[in-house]
């Protein structure tokens, strides 16, 4: 048998009074929570409002801090004044850009030559402050040539050290230019190969024609030093004023940073000779003239007259 059991109408309501009252409770909790939000926004806005005050007041009293501000303020509206200009047209500027300069540039990454090159490149670097990057450059052309022409490296980076410190634009008051001085007016057939006289401001094109007037000197005097004497237009005289000697140690010196030794970098200042401008047929120093390896301070050299036999001998 079975017995059904009827709802009992009482219990609707209970039903009813407890939604009522999580309603009324959940109400309750939100205007609770409403109310004190709004209470600590009123007391931060408070807090804030009482932190600008003394600020105001603090920069009131304090005229570097008032100025500050002003400049900074300054600085603001004035970006926000260009902000709102309209952008340039690119066609309204001229394109000043050339992808393909790098290619003139004389330099290269000192990370990229040899062990050995790379410590003569930054002595040379630090001593006539310059920068690395075309130093560089010279010194692995000097490698290269040196080995074509069997000359020493080293020479060759001794002479320019003393006749231009490193400096490509140099020229004498006779009109010896570039790197190592060439006389260029004397010298032009040997820039024809490279496509005029003007290429004497070319580092690398100095270097090569420099090295083939002194690899000539060398062979016409029948020694190394004789050779120097020659190239610095002395050959007649044989007085030269220090000159073979000066490149002669600034060649040890590069000879020993080469070979890994330690020597002390002694920055070459320009110094300009109070004697009388000469006439050098194949090659003449620049005005700045660096001391030797263990000078403290740069000596100029004398300058031997010249004579129109020792033009016509290094010129022929």
């Amino acid at each position: 048998m079975t017995t059904q059991f009827a709802r009992s109408p009482l219990a609707r309501p209970a039903t009813r009074g407890s939604r009522s009252a999580v309603v009324q409770s959940a109400t309750v909790f939100a205007r609770d929570v409403g109310q004190g939000l709004l209470e600590v926004s009123h007391n931060s806005l408070a807090l804030v409002g009482l932190l600008i005050v003394g600020l105001a007041l603090f920069g009131a009293g304090r005229a570097d801090v008032r100025h500050a501000v002003e400049a900074q303020t300054l600085v603001w509206l004035q970006a926000r004044h260009d902000a709102r200009l309209p952008p340039v047209v690119a066609s309204d500027e001229p394109d000043l850009g050339e992808p393909d300069a790098i290619a003139r540039a004389t330099a290269a990454d000192p990370r990229d030559l040899s062990q050995t090159q790379a410590a003569v490149a930054m002595f040379l670097s630090h001593r006539y402050r310059v920068a690395p990057e075309p130093v560089s450059r010279l010194v692995q052309e000097a490698w290269n040539v040196g080995k074509l022409v069997n000359l020493d490296p080293t020479l060759i980076l001794a002479v320019m050290a003393v006749e231009s410190s490193f400096n490509p634009f140099a020229q004498s008051p006779v009109g010896a230019q570039g790197l190592m001085q060439v006389m260029t007016k004397i010298h032009d057939d040997k820039y024809e190969a490279f496509g005029g006289s003007h290429a004497a401001f070319d580092p690398v094109t100095n270097l090569r024609v420099g090295v083939q007037v002194l690899k000539e000197c060398i062979a016409r005097a029948g020694g190394l030093e004789a050779g120097l004497r020659s190239y610095v237009g002395a050959a007649n005289t044989g007085e030269d004023g220090g000159y073979a000697t000066k490149v002669l140690a600034e060649q040890s010196t590069l000879r020993v940073i080469a070979a890994g030794g330690k020597a002390r970098t002694t920055v070459a200042r320009a110094v300009q000779s109070e004697s009388p401008p000469r006439s050098r047929p194949s090659a003449a120093p620049a005005a700045a003239t660096p001391p030797d390896a263990g000078d403290a301070a740069p000596r100029p050299a004398a300058e031997p007259a010249a004579t129109p036999e020792k033009i016509a001998l290094l010129a022929s």
